[in-house]
């Protein structure tokens, strides 16, 4: 949105520990990292007076405002569909401080999704009422498909077939990732690496997706103090500028099931819909990207990305991969924290905190030069991206 292009800024960023059982409630792990965030950017709570989160969050504002200690609050907004709002959060965010409506505003994730509510597991309309989302769910939970590993496995076997991929083009990704997160010391799978046969030999979930394709169940919370750009640089940390962000939904979109789209159709046009306007609000475009974070929730999105953005031609990403494009040294580093896959899955948040590590240089994989950054939201559903730059 051109309205908000470089007028705000990540002032802070926080987050707790990434794990499997974080022995604390979520609400607790939401304070710590929005705590974490404020004392990053050298604000006091009581200067908060703006608050964005997903609608899937179990946190409300209140609640977060009142545990931290802030004051008023002038704006608060809630973000849908799951892993897509979580660039969505920064939007929401920049367009409330570029319009006056807040001033500092802090966006947070935090559940316990591996020791609580799983979202991994089989899907279930049981008291849910009989509305829009129950009717929707009809039409796939009786055949079969209860899972996000079955929705994307329909996804992926089209993407095999249509752009002549295989499960060994997907397997790069993860060995790419598991690359990353085996030095970052807060990754959960720091040290452990695997090699492209170890992803061929892991279970199947729902084929054409191994174990090693799908992302893991974690506990943990992320946040970030969002404000004016020209705040931001008499703060406490770095500036990272939101050169832009945006929202996208495409045409016949679905949650996790858009199968009813031309044959033609690409996988996933509503990131395309996102990266027009990126493009567009920044005068920007893939060779001015020097390290992304691909929302890689499963592993054949992350090449569905590459194509949407324009970084290869639409089929090509099986190629561009192939020698090692997308790891440390290669012609666009992705994932360098780890990503989902090896990091921690806190619904594409913890992506954001890299991409501004990135540009503050303090990520453990460091990408030298790194003045813009993608980082992406989630895929398969209504979704958002941001392009994160360096002051100056």
């Amino acid at each position: 949105m051109r309205e908000i292009a470089d007028k705000t800024a990540i002032a802070g960023i926080g987050a707790t520990e990434f794990s499997k059982e974080s022995g604390r409630s979520e609400l607790q792990l939401a304070l710590e990292a929005c705590k974490a965030a404020l004392d990053d950017a050298g604000i006091n709570p009581h200067d908060v007076d703006g608050m964005v989160t997903y609608s899937m969050d179990t946190n409300p504002t209140i609640d977060v405002a009142r545990g931290l200690g802030c004051e008023n609050l002038n704006f608060f907004s809630l973000v849908d569909y799951g892993g897509g709002a979580a660039a969505g959060t920064l939007l929401h965010a920049a367009m409330a401080v570029a319009s006056g409506a807040a001033e500092t505003v802090l966006c947070y994730r935090a559940f316990n999704e591996r020791s609580g509510n799983r979202f991994g597991t089989g899907m279930s309309v049981e008291g849910m009422a009989p509305d829009a989302r129950a009717a929707n769910y009809a039409w796939y939970l009786p055949y079969g498909l209860l899972t996000p590993a079955s929705w994307v496995a329909m996804f992926a076997r089209r993407y095999m077939h249509v752009a002549g991929a295989t499960s060994e083009d997907f397997g790069r990704v993860a060995v790419a990732d598991r690359k990353h997160a085996a030095t970052n010391p807060k990754a959960w799978f720091h040290g452990k690496p695997i090699s492209l046969a170890d992803h061929q030999q892991s279970r199947w979930i729902a084929k054409p997706l191994h174990l090693l394709d799908c992302c893991q169940e974690s506990d943990g919370g992320q946040a970030f103090v969002v404000t004016s750009t020209e705040r931001a640089r008499d703060l406490k940390s770095r500036p990272v500028i939101i050169r832009s962000a945006a929202q996208g939904a495409g045409y016949d979109q679905h949650s996790m099931t858009s199968y009813y789209r031309g044959d033609r159709d690409r996988a996933l046009p509503e990131m395309g819909v996102v990266a027009k306007r990126l493009w567009s609000d920044t005068g920007l475009g893939p060779r001015d990207i020097q390290t992304a974070v691909f929302y890689d929730h499963f592993t054949p999105f992350v090449l569905c990305q590459l194509e949407e953005f324009g970084f290869c031609s639409p089929g090509d990403a099986k190629d561009f991969i192939k020698d090692g494009a997308i790891e440390l040294g290669g012609a666009l580093p992705v994932n360098t924290h780890g990503g989902q896959l090896g990091e921690a899955y806190i619904h594409g948040m913890n992506g954001i905190a890299e991409g501004a590590r990135q540009i503050r240089g303090e990520s453990v994989n460091q990408v030298e030069g790194a003045e813009n950054v993608l980082v992406t939201a989630g895929t398969g559903v209504p979704t958002s991206a941001v392009i994160l730059g360096a002051d100056g």
